[in-house]
């Protein structure tokens, strides 16, 4: 079985063939650029745009399983599509389309978390953005994490 960040590697190049642009958020993120921590899911937030949303659901719903009744109905409302990795991963994909967004894709970069396992993430300043938008209380120890974070040190532009 694979590893939760092999799984990711999986789904990226299932997203790099269909020539979308995305980057991973959330846990896999954190795991980069901040203190790791066990996560169980993956999240990503991939450039829809506004309008064009049913395109890309529809492609995510051939290529992967739905984790929930009426996953193109949920993603209309909530903007998130929630499915499932052939390994039994969750998905989250958040379909971005505000300037933000793309431009946290625009600023992500590539790291080799894990051997064999490159995946495209947010730098760290969008993940502390992304994690104080959604204000759980494990978001604030999050940033916690990146702001004491060695490997940070340095990464920020003056």
């Amino acid at each position: 079985m694979k590893t939760l960040l092999q799984a990711g590697a999986a789904v990226q190049r299932s997203l790099e063939q269909s020539g979308w642009h995305f980057c991973f958020i959330g846990g896999v993120a954190n795991f980069r650029w901040g203190a790791p921590r066990l996560t169980d899911d993956l999240g990503l937030t991939l450039l829809t745009g506004f309008g064009e949303e049913p395109r890309f659901v529809a492609a995510l719903l051939d290529g992967f399983e739905s984790r929930i009744p009426d996953a193109a109905g949920f993603a209309a409302t909530n903007r998130v599509v929630l499915l499932r990795t052939p390994d039994g991963f969750g998905l989250d994909v958040a379909l971005g389309a505000m300037p933000f967004e793309a431009r946290t894709i625009t600023r992500s970069s590539l790291a080799e978390l894990v051997p064999g396992a490159v995946l495209r993430t947010c730098s760290a300043e969008d993940l502390v953005v992304h994690k104080a938008f959604a204000a759980r209380p494990q978001d604030w120890a999050d940033i916690e994490g990146v702001a004491g974070a060695e490997k940070v040190v340095g990464q920020f532009p003056h």
